[in-house]
């Protein structure tokens, strides 16, 4: 499926945005350069998605042998169920492609691990497409820092547009008239509490 270029500076709207969690799973994801910080702010996105009703896929890693996703993330994913890949990519599984093609979205908002890696892998084939593709720098990390580093200065260089969690936040809203606003305000207050 491909979709026309998305101008750099076009805003995610709630209802063309999935956001695409991958593979934050077991004693990994608590490996990760800034772990704990980097969970929080993935719970963060994934709360106020939820609240916005932005479409949640959420994507693992062989969970029989990396461990399933951390707890503190699956308590705020009851409503949705992990789709099992073993490609690095995200979109060399047909299930995954299918459960982000069926929102029609033109922005994918990626969050996960490891930056050069999984996620380095799914952002390229994802502006390769013709998505309009977010990395969310504070929700996503790799065990070092420079690897981190490194994986979103390629996706970068391939066409990524870079952002955080608030940053992201705030242009799905628009302005403080949305009708979330309050509600996102405090899941944002609370999780830098």
């Amino acid at each position: 499926m491909s979709h026309a270029a998305t101008p750099a500076f076009e805003h995610p709207q709630p209802d063309n945005s999935v956001l695409l969690l991958v593979d934050v799973q077991g004693k990994l994801a608590r490996l990760m350069h800034e772990s704990q910080a980097m969970i929080v702010q993935q719970k963060l996105l994934i709360e106020a998605c939820q609240v916005l009703s932005i479409p949640i896929v959420w994507a693992e890693q062989l969970p029989d042998k990396l461990g399933s996703t951390v707890e503190a993330l699956q308590a705020v994913l009851t409503d949705h169920q992990p789709i099992i890949k073993s490609s690095f990519g995200c979109c060399q599984n047909p299930e995954l492609m299918a459960a982000i093609e069926k929102q029609a979205p033109k922005h994918i908002l990626l969050a996960g691990i490891e930056a050069h890696v999984c996620v380095w892998q799914t952002a390229a084939s994802l502006v390769a497409r013709g998505f309009s593709v977010h990395a969310i720098e504070d929700a996503i990390s790799a065990r070092q820092a420079n690897n981190k580093h490194v994986g979103l200065t390629r996706m970068r260089q391939a066409g990524v547009k870079t952002s955080c969690v608030e940053m992201v936040l705030f242009e799905l809203m628009g302005g403080a008239t949305h009708p979330q606003f309050r509600t996102i305000s405090g899941l944002i207050k609370a999780a830098s509490a």
